[in-house]
């Protein structure tokens, strides 16, 4: 059987992304067997190694990644970084994410990637660095349309209508033709990976659903006729359903995924149960792109005490989802 060839960028320099990275990959964590690329600097994964004590004999691969046998292979991404600061957003930081993603992404469209994980950028340090996109998805959504924001674990399964826009702009989104676009792009997403028949359990947008229309339309206006329309097309999906009871009914249902129609409905209750074991995962594209479920954590970057098992759970999670790319 080919190994899948998955790549791993560093993320954030002044974060813990360079620190769970190197944590997943010395730890006895069981990843897949698979052809690992790391994307990074020289002189962020070398500090790295000098902090936490471990080192590796990386081969060094240069752009048009050659095909690998179960390896661990270093990407060297040229950059300005040689100090790194830790702690806090910063424009030279956010530049030095950036291009490991933009470098991996490169890979990955050339289809030398069948897969990427990627640690934890700021969102800060990109716009310092004067970078327009908002964050590893805006940045695929550039060449890819409908890229779908998904969340990962055993507990629950999630996936956002909206992603990193205000709760006033998100509103904008909740519109029968949107959501039906979404219902759809969604489902063929789930299809494309072969993971079995996916139930999809829409929650609603006002207190209880609206209550038939008391505390808000948007239920019987907009939401109903689009599940409506995308069960007439042969998608599993039913709703909407009252926002606070939605997530309790999905929990343990491996098969079960809510959709949460703006950023925070979703994401409240997935990290209250997953805090450390979850993965938000990229669907829609013609390869996979997972990360750990939290960020840079720049209040103990340096200091040696980021868990990865988030990580190590984005990596298993990329491994499965890409024996279908």
């Amino acid at each position: 059987m080919t190994l899948r060839r998955i790549g791993i960028t560093l993320g954030d320099p002044g974060g813990v992304g360079p620190e769970i990275v190197l944590k997943a990959l010395a730890g006895d964590y069981e990843l897949p067997k698979a052809d690992y690329v790391l994307f990074g600097s020289a002189p962020v994964l070398r500090a790295e190694e000098k902090a936490l004590g471990i080192h590796f004999d990386f081969g060094f691969l240069k752009p048009g990644i050659p095909k690998l046998s179960g390896s661990l292979t270093f990407r060297e991404v040229p950059g300005s970084l040689r100090r790194v600061t830790k702690g806090a957003p910063a424009a030279k930081n956010g530049l030095e994410s950036f291009r490991y993603f933009k470098a991996a992404v490169a890979e990955a469209r050339e289809g030398n990637l069948q897969a990427i994980v990627t640690a934890p950028i700021s969102k800060s340090s990109w716009a310092l660095a004067g970078i327009s996109w908002k964050g590893h998805t805006d940045y695929l959504s550039h060449f890819y349309r409908g890229v779908i924001m998904g969340f990962w674990s055993e507990k629950l399964k999630l996936a956002l209508l909206t992603h990193h826009v205000s709760l006033k702009d998100a509103l904008k989104k909740v519109k029968k033709d949107s959501l039906l676009g979404f219902f759809i792009s969604l489902d063929r997403s789930l299809k494309k990976i072969r993971l079995g028949k996916f139930t999809l359990l829409v929650a609603g947008l006002n207190p209880h659903a609206g209550e038939g229309g008391l505390l808000g339309r948007e239920e019987t206006e907009e939401i109903a006729p689009a599940i409506k329309d995308a069960r007439r097309q042969g998608i599993t999906i039913s709703g909407p359903y009252p926002p606070d009871v939605v997530f309790r009914s999905a929990i343990g249902q491996p098969d079960t995924i809510v959709i949460a129609l703006y950023h925070d409905q979703g994401l409240i209750p997935f990290k209250l149960l997953a805090f450390d074991s979850g993965v938000n995962v990229s669907l829609g594209l013609p390869f996979v792109r997972t990360s750990p479920d939290h960020g840079t954590a720049f209040d103990i970057a340096g200091k040696n005490r980021a868990d990865p098992h988030s990580l190590v759970e984005a990596i298993k999670l990329a491994a499965v989802l890409s024996r279908s790319v």
